[in-house]
């Protein structure tokens, strides 16, 4: 099932500054929402290896487990500083923190996390738990990093694909909420072609279906959300660049979790770890397929984005 309409916002817990800040970033997306928040701290259980006597290698991870209460403490002290009102669950759960953190975003309406971590989630993004959440999660996952200014507004990578469709819806909403401007990225570049033949090809023709790929993904989305002021970036460059670039000024970035098109290679290929590792601001990775509403539907805004949240 992908992330659970109305589900809770999750985020993992580790002790960690970064961990507080992806808690600080999600109680304010959970508040607008009008969601739950879930912090959830996971405790890896004993290696089957360790030389230890069993009954001290239990005593050791009780040990663990009752000490993970501390940092989802401080969690809910932060999260309620931000948002007084918000309903406010945790946990503490057995297991590896990437497989934990999977299994939650069955549910959730999103999964968050800081870009760096310790204890638990060691090595987090740039070790294996990041880059398994980042491949396997169901619903959409945000890495804080960066700036987390709000009113900068949202930049996404626009492929052209289903995934690249979802990206936009949740894009969108979230460029809504903010009310900042949203930068549609078109970056296209064609690494593998003969440099021999570009002088035969035809650029402004191959711009102007790049162009159409763009204005026809935008297009349903502009009609439902006529707020948000949409800047268009049509560009013969690298993605990876071009996304980084622009996220600069940008409150968050997002993409699909596989791209094709104007956004090669897949999230966890060369343009999803670029963001990951460098953008200078939070970045989605988006899941779930949806497809844009039609011009004519009558839902309210909080009903697209519960869809881009399935």
């Amino acid at each position: 099932m992908a992330g659970m309409v109305g589900g809770a916002v999750v985020v993992g817990i580790d002790g960690s500054d970064h961990a507080l800040e992806a808690v600080r970033w999600a109680a304010a997306e959970a508040e607008g929402r009008g969601v739950r928040l879930r912090l959830v701290a996971a405790v890896q259980p004993p290696r089957a290896d360790l030389v230890l006597p069993p009954r001290e290698a239990d005593k050791q991870h009780l040990t663990r487990m009752r000490a993970a209460g501390g940092p989802l403490d401080a969690a809910a002290a932060a999260a309620a500083a931000v948002a007084p009102e918000l309903e406010i669950d945790r946990e503490v759960i057995e297991g590896a923190p990437a497989e934990v953190l999977v299994e939650e975003s069955t549910t959730a309406a999103l999964v968050v996390v800081g870009h760096r971590g310790r204890g638990g989630f060691t090595g987090l993004l740039l070790g294996s738990v990041g880059l398994a959440l980042a491949a396997k999660a169901t619903s959409p996952v945000v890495v804080v990093r960066g700036s987390t200014d709000r009113a900068r507004g949202v930049v996404v990578g626009v492929d052209g694909t289903p995934l690249g469709d979802s990206a936009l819806g949740f894009a969108f909403v979230e460029a809504a909420r903010g009310g900042g401007p949203l930068v549609a990225v078109r970056a296209w570049a064609e690494a593998a072609l003969d440099p021999f033949l570009e002088p035969f090809l035809d650029w402004d023709a191959i711009a102007a279906d790049e162009r159409d790929v763009l204005d026809r993904a935008l297009a349903p989305w502009e009609e439902r959300f006529p707020e948000v002021d949409v800047r268009r970036v049509l560009v013969r460059a690298n993605a990876a660049k071009t996304l980084i670039e622009h996220a600069g000024t940008a409150s968050l970035v997002v993409l699909g979790s596989r791209g094709r098109g104007g956004l090669r290679g897949r999230v966890l290929g060369s343009v999803g770890q670029a963001l990951l590792q460098h953008a200078p601001c939070p970045v989605a990775v988006v899941h779930a397929v949806v497809h844009a509403p039609a011009a004519s539907a009558e839902s309210a805004p909080a009903d697209v984005a519960e869809e881009v949240a399935r």
